[in-house]
């Protein structure tokens, strides 16, 4: 199966082949230092010149043999260039274009990995005096987000230049759960409490709840078989850390929590809010709400949000326990930590 690069590359390759352009170099290609990866060779599908300061590049996304909703995705980079001033002194500037998130902070959905490319591959193309203003466009991104589940985990109109790595390998479904049952062992071997997350927006929260790395493995929906695994290999204390919309399936016994083998979400909600008491007709909007996120609007609304999610908390640790005890035949703390999709906790 063929490797590709994750999104990162090509922006920066894009990036790379405009400055080149207002260095009256055209090219077909870029090569890039890639960091830990090596060196990696970017097609470039066309590039522009705007004025004598300004010009546009477009790469096309390809993350090789992998299931990937960019693939074939162009990402266009508009590159100004100017000068350094005591009031400007930052060489390179990445903003987000249209169809590139934000946080809900406001901030360009542009991570670390897509930084560190930038510095390394564009600044050696600058002189001192010179700064770069890089603007990523993804033409296609609004409507490939709404695809994804970045709205849960705080990036906002748009996709993200993020990445762990700047190859993109195939893994099949069976491969990842390995990968993270692999990062699971080498983690239990030293520390016995564990905070299990799903998503960005998780591992953000469990950072600030005061989990160190070395404590924080990733579950995505396998989440049943890491509680097992975990208590097998002798974990202690677990904490559940997730966007509510994912994480409150376990409170109806669905412990993988992939919409595409059980979604029970509203059936959920409503059970609470019977459970809670809720007026009728309340009961009736839950019922007829598409999505656990606008339940929640709905609750918030209705100044009821804190005893429905609390008792839904508290169902995913009763279950998550029983369940480890029924396929472990082991006790464990478990606890359980619910955050909507902006990271702020729901309870």
């Amino acid at each position: 199966m063929k490797s590709g690069y994750t999104l990162p590359v090509f922006a920066i390759a894009a990036a790379k082949a405009a400055i080149l352009a207002l260095l009256q170099k055209n090219v077909t290609s870029v090569e890039l230092d890639l960091l830990e990866s090596g060196v990696g060779e970017v097609a470039i599908a066309q590039s522009a010149i705007i004025d004598e300061h300004t010009a546009l590049a477009i790469s096309i996304s390809d993350p090789g043999d992998n299931l990937d909703l960019t693939a074939g995705m162009p990402l266009w980079a508009w590159v100004q260039l100017g000068s350094v001033t005591p009031e400007a002194p930052q060489r390179i500037i990445l903003e987000a274009g249209e169809g590139l998130g934000r946080t809900a902070s406001g901030e360009p959905a542009i991570y670390q990995l897509a930084r560190n490319l930038a510095e390394i591959n564009l600044l050696p193309l600058l002189t001192p005096q010179t700064t770069a203003r890089i603007r990523f466009i993804l033409p296609e991104g609004r409507s490939l987000a709404k695809r994804t589940s970045n709205e849960a985990f705080g990036i906002l109109e748009g996709l993200s230049l993020l990445g762990t790595s700047a190859i993109s390998k195939p893994l099949s479904v069976e491969d990842k759960l390995e990968e993270f049952r692999a990062d699971l062992r080498a983690k239990a071997a030293n520390v016995h409490e564990i905070a299990f997350y799903i998503g960005a927006n998780g591992y953000q929260v469990a950072q600030n709840l005061g989990f160190s790395d070395s404590q924080l493995v990733q579950t995505a929906n396998w989440v049943g078989a890491m509680l097992v695994e975990a208590a097998l290999l002798g974990v202690n204390s677990i904490t559940l850390v997730g966007y509510h919309g994912k994480l409150l399936k376990l409170a109806g016994g669905i412990f993988n929590t992939s919409s595409h083998l059980a979604d029970a979400r509203i059936d959920i909600l409503v059970r609470a809010a019977v459970h809670q008491h809720l007026p009728f007709e309340l009961i009736q909007a839950i019922e007829r709400s598409p999505t656990a996120e606008s339940v929640h609007k709905l609750l918030v609304e209705h100044g009821c949000d804190r005893p429905i999610f609390a008792y839904i908390t508290d169902q995913i640790t009763e279950r998550a326990t029983a369940y480890v005890q029924k396929y472990a035949d082991r006790q464990i703390n478990i606890r359980t930590v619910l955050c909507d999709r902006l990271g702020q906790l729901v309870v």
